[in-house]
């Protein structure tokens, strides 16, 4: 299907409130695409802004004649102007933007270039995460026919994709306009469970996606465990409305579980939170385990993820604080056993192994069989590891400092069992060796003039940790070969500012501050 000679190709679709300054990033980045003006349209829709971005945006499309606004009265919520957007828009695709995040220069061509060439539905354009989290697995490689079966694609439940118009208003697919949580999760899945064909386009950074440092975080402050997980509880519904018993209905239910769930309890997560709503949560989280999700949902989770969906299915409170307590110290620990660098081909040798403080996270290991160690008494199926560790990996991932692009490195690795004596007999811990191979001038499709930093990416029975490596990487200009780059020594200071800088160190603490 193509668009008609007088419809844009692409309509996005901007809610603003109150935006001020946060919103000359994304007009800014649809002013530098490379889809022409006359090809695709902005609809920003003013929620009753108190502020001046009503008129910057009036201003903005009386110089612009592809930028519209619509005006309405103030809903507190994004989901009325998405579909006062939809209602408005033009295109043959609409993608659905936030007012502080923006769009790489060559976005908009690409994803409608690959919508039309793979006759999608949806398309889902690469991520990048500014101070928030993105999937990564689902932009490993480009997916051209990308399904709920074959595909990540739920760890995608953001709004931020190109959808066909008409498909939208064929199903008649809108977001649900009262306040509530995960209102996005709604008209994602439900798009997805009806879609003819979902699209991945990974070889070119589409969107970026920010946190504000001024933004709430969906903490205790800001959500009501009960409500919250009614509204999860609805989310689910959609899913078993379009899906019967079964593998596939256990995977997309694992989502949930996994994310919104087992990650609130687990670790520094659970532990920075007050104790009193940790328990809400906690209580909450254990009846829908019990009320919604068959056995083999948890049962196609990590072991570390296992436990702590078992201790919250028994309303193990003690238990699930014992654990976090000791996964708070869990992080990846990774050295580079050396570098070389010919031409614009790099490689990168990296060995790396999890922690829990100063201790290997430590299995046992018994005719061939494995099983994590945990600080707490479960059923041994629940720790059995034995499947997993075939499951292991360790990732080289290069990240552009100047734009936020990641980029996983191909890498030949391997994984050996290390016995920890001081730890009693049988015991052992996994050590992961990794060499990642990279030329520069294909990486990040040959965009690789600026600074590269490296990152090892451990995935290991429930865990998937970052850690940098002490290897940075310019590249003057685009496919040029990468240079070292090597910090500059920071210059200790002389000793009587040490002295100083003890002493005002010391009179902080007395004083409490």
């Amino acid at each position: 299907m193509t668009a008609s000679t007088n419809a844009p190709k692409v309509s996005v679709v901007v809610p603003a409130y109150n935006s001020g300054p946060h919103i000359e990033r994304l007009i800014a980045s649809l002013l530098r695409q490379s889809l022409p003006p006359g090809e695709f349209e902005a609809v920003f829709v003013d929620d009753g802004s108190t502020d001046s971005t009503g008129a910057r945006l009036d201003e903005l499309a009386a110089e612009h004649p592809h930028i519209r606004v619509v005006h309405i009265e103030n809903s507190g919520w994004p989901s009325r102007p998405r579909n006062v957007g939809v209602a408005n828009a033009r295109g043959e695709y609409v993608f659905f933007s936030d007012d502080d995040d923006w769009f790489g220069d060559e976005a908009l061509e690409r994803l409608y270039a690959y919508a039309v060439e793979n006759d999608a539905d949806i398309v889902i354009g690469k991520m990048a995460g500014h101070g928030r989290s993105v999937p990564r697995e689902l932009f490993r490689r480009d997916r051209p026919d990308a399904t709920l079966d074959n595909a990540p694609l739920i760890d995608s439940l953001t709004a931020h994709k190109l959808f066909r118009r008409s498909f939208l208003d064929g199903h008649e697919i809108r977001f649900v306009e009262e306040k509530r949580r995960l209102e996005d999760h709604l008209f994602v899945v439900r798009a997805f469970l009806l879609s003819k064909r979902t699209s991945v386009l990974s070889n070119y950074v589409c969107y970026h996606h920010i946190r504000r440092q001024d933004a709430g975080n969906v903490t205790a402050q800001g959500l009501d465990p009960a409500g919250y997980y009614a509204n999860l509880r609805d989310v689910l519904d959609v899913v078993d409305a379009h899906t019967e018993p079964g593998p596939l209905r256990d995977r997309l239910h694992r989502r949930w579980l996994r994310n919104e769930m087992v990650s609130r309890l687990r670790g520094k997560r659970f532990l920075g939170e007050p104790a009193d709503w940790v328990e809400q949560v906690a209580l909450e989280c254990g009846k829908i385990i019990r009320e919604r999700f068959a056995p083999g949902v948890a049962a196609g989770l990590p072991p570390l993820q296992r436990a702590i969906t078992a201790l919250a299915a028994a309303d193990d409170l003690a238990g699930l604080r014992e654990l976090a307590e000791w996964e708070a110290g869990v992080r990846v620990r990774a050295r580079v056993d050396g570098h070389r660098v010919d031409g614009t081909v790099l490689t990168v040798d990296v060995t790396a192994h999890l922690a829990s403080g100063d201790q290997p996270v430590t299995l046992t290991a018994s005719d061939g069989r494995y099983a994590i160690v945990l600080p707490v008494d479960l059923e041994p199926e629940i720790l059995d590891v034995t499947a997993r560790r075939a499951m292991t990996r360790l990732d080289v991932v290069a990240r552009r400092k100047e734009g936020g692009e990641e980029c996983f490195l191909p890498v030949e690795f391997r994984v050996e069992d290390e016995p920890v004596p001081d730890a009693g007999p049988g015991r052992v811990h996994l050590v992961h060796h990794a060499t990642a191979t990279v030329d520069f001038a294909t990486l990040n499709g040959g965009r690789t003039e600026g600074t590269w930093l490296l990152k090892a990416r451990l995935t290991e029975n429930g865990w998937t940790e970052d850690t940098r490596l002490p290897l940075t990487f310019r590249c003057a200009a685009d496919g040029a070969p990468p240079a070292r780059v090597v910090p500059a020594a920071k210059k200790k200071p002389a000793l009587h500012q040490r002295v100083r800088n003890r002493l005002r160190r010391v009179a902080r603490r007395l004083l409490g501050r």
